[in-house]
């Protein structure tokens, strides 16, 4: 079973109403509660990263990299690049190292630094769900970064419920109705009983008030 696309836009169509202008653009957010999901074991919790096909607006990479990828990382519109020396720095100081990261959306690093980068980003990213994807340095850091920028993740940890960003307030309802089929079907697709492990779900934006999905 799956959400009816008509459905799907009926709702984005009454968040958008129930939502009044800000001199911001809001987003959309969809909030999920699973049921019948044991989450006190691991097996059940929801943990998953995968990429919506229209994005979410402008989101933010930090990319960990030295020499010949820091400066196709610059050139390819990383929003920030920390290379070794930065690094090291950062590992010296923990409130720079976390204010440092905290703007950034999703965060890659040159295979060569993870262990460095691990031990000074893991003890922050870690527990946001936020790791750095590993890339080795000649990786194609151009196709990385525009994939990033598409990517979500899902996690669920001990409670039933997770959610999400899947859309921003300028994008049509049919940009936004497909990214929320393809969280339905990824996440379905995570789950035991699939479609049947999903309670409600319900969208809205950012200052709105929230709209019965299911």
């Amino acid at each position: 079973m799956s959400l009816p696309t008509e459905q799907i836009i009926n709702a984005i169509e009454k968040a958008r109403e129930a939502s009044p202008e800000r001199n911001f653009e809001q987003s959309f957010d969809l909030a999920i509660n699973l049921r019948e999901l044991d989450m006190n074991r691991p097996d059940n919790r929801v943990n998953i990263r995968f990429q919506l096909p229209n994005g979410i607006g402008k989101r933010k990479v930090l990319v960990f990299a030295s020499g010949d990828l820091a400066l196709r990382a610059r050139r390819a519109g990383a929003d920030e690049v920390v290379e070794p020396a930065e690094l090291d720095q950062l590992a010296t100081d923990k409130k720079a190292a976390k204010k440092k990261l905290a703007p950034y959306d999703s965060f890659v690093a040159e295979a060569p630094m993870m262990p460095t980068v691990g031990r000074v980003a893991g003890p922050i990213l870690g527990p946001r769900g936020k790791m750095p994807t590993p890339v080795p340095p000649q990786a194609p850091i151009d196709e990385i970064l525009e994939r990033e920028r598409r990517t979500i993740i899902l996690r669920s940890r001990d409670k039933a419920f997770v959610h999400c960003i899947v859309g921003k307030e300028g994008m049509s309802d049919e940009e936004v109705a497909q990214n929320i089929e393809t969280v339905v079907r990824n996440l379905t697709a995570a789950t035991k009983r699939g479609f049947a492990n999903i309670k409600t779900m319900y969208l809205k934006l950012t200052m709105g008030d929230s709209v019965k999905l299911v």
